[in-house]
């Protein structure tokens, strides 16, 4: 009998490494008014049982904002990760990682929160959410 797999919407991000798993702390990188935020989800990952969904750059994830202005204080809301700390592989061969872990607050249209992103963007981030590269300063 013959084993058939299954595809799901891992099936795009097979072969690299997603470093950003749920419960990560992550520096809010925009002038939202957030500082520091809290992954608690990753939509459209299908896991096995008690594995941690994970996120790379370029993936939308839901946070929970853990420290910033009173405003935007405990509030539930979407991301993007921008950079990730941990090493991934490109197609070209080239090997990526940045010194923090880092996302972008977004609404729920995908356009963001903030008006200007501090620091440098994955290139995979920017392809993917070309509302983010505009307010990019720097693209690697």
């Amino acid at each position: 009998m013959v084993r058939r797999q299954k595809f799901t919407a891992i099936l795009s991000r097979f072969g690299y490494s997603a470093g950003l798993q749920v419960g990560t702390y992550a520096v809010v990188a925009d002038n939202s008014g957030a500082k520091e935020a809290m992954i608690v989800d990753v939509p459209g990952v299908k896991t096995r049982v008690r594995r941690l969904a994970a996120a790379g750059p370029g993936d939308m994830v839901i946070v929970t904002i853990k420290k910033g202005t009173p405003q935007v204080r405990k509030q539930i809301s979407y991301a993007v990760v921008i950079r990730q700390k941990r090493p991934y592989r490109r197609p070209d061969g080239t090997w990526v990682s940045f010194s923090d872990n880092a996302i972008v607050l977004i609404n729920q249209d995908g356009t963001p929160k903030g008006s200007e992103v501090r620091g440098p963007v994955a290139r995979e981030a920017a392809e993917r959410w070309p509302s983010i590269a505009k307010l990019a300063t720097t693209i690697i």
